[in-house]
């Protein structure tokens, strides 16, 4: 049975609700870049499930640029020598911001994972606003064994436990595979910041919406060798 037709059906409806849902502007921090976002939280999260009727999403992370993802994408972009070239990954992508700024800085390839269906159409919108092509995975990598890439981008992903755990596992098998890590992270709860050295630091005008200030700092992280 071809599914075709389902999928393409799918994937409008996704456009259709993202472009409904959000407009399309630079956050602050990363103004070289332009991403579909929503103006408040509250709003977006009842409308992906209540209008959808989908009440199983996850929440909607793609419709916001957080801190750690500004910050990751601003020191890429800033540093375009990281992934120039070069194969990347930016896991847990959500808008695609990341991805976005490591194909505008001169990689080669660069792919957001993301489980999540809407960050994938959102990803793969935002890319066709930048001028950019990026590859899209539409999956759980986190149980994976390395993937074949140069640079590990993670954006603001230690948000909950047991995800920060999976997330550090990976990290360390990709760095031991010999990919170079960076993370972007405000030192979220779950954040192993111990085992990181910090190379930049960047104060971020975000929202209370999905913040507990209107300006909150996020740092660049590169894993320490002893950790990988």
């Amino acid at each position: 049975m071809d599914n075709a037709p389902h999928s393409r059906r799918d994937r409008q409806s996704r456009v259709d609700f993202i472009h409904a849902n959000t407009r399309l502007f630079a956050p602050g921090l990363v103004p070289e870049i332009k991403l579909h976002l929503a103006d408040e939280s509250l709003p977006m999260w009842e409308k992906t499930e209540a209008e959808l009727g989908e009440l199983n999403l996850p929440p909607p992370f793609w419709a916001f640029a957080w801190v750690g993802g500004q910050a990751l994408a601003r020191y890429v972009l800033d540093n375009p020598l990281l992934v120039a070239g070069k194969r990347v990954l930016d896991l847990g992508s959500g808008s695609g911001i990341v991805a976005i700024a490591a194909m505008q800085a001169g990689a080669s390839t660069a792919c957001a994972a993301d489980i999540d269906a809407y960050s994938s159409v959102a990803a793969s919108l935002n890319a066709h606003a930048n001028v950019v092509i990026i590859d899209i995975a539409e999956t759980d990598l986190l149980d994976s064994t390395p993937v074949d890439i140069d640079v590990l981008l993670v954006g603001d992903l230690f948000y909950e436990r047991g995800m920060s755990e999976r997330v550090f596992a990976f990290i360390g098998r990709m760095a031991a595979a010999g990919a170079v890590v960076l993370v972007g992270d405000p030192k979220r709860s779950y954040f192993p910041f111990d085992l990181f050295d910090t190379v930049a630091r960047y104060d971020v005008a975000t929202s209370r919406d999905i913040e507990d200030s209107d300006v909150k700092p996020a740092d660049v992280w590169r894993l320490k060798p002893a950790a990988a």
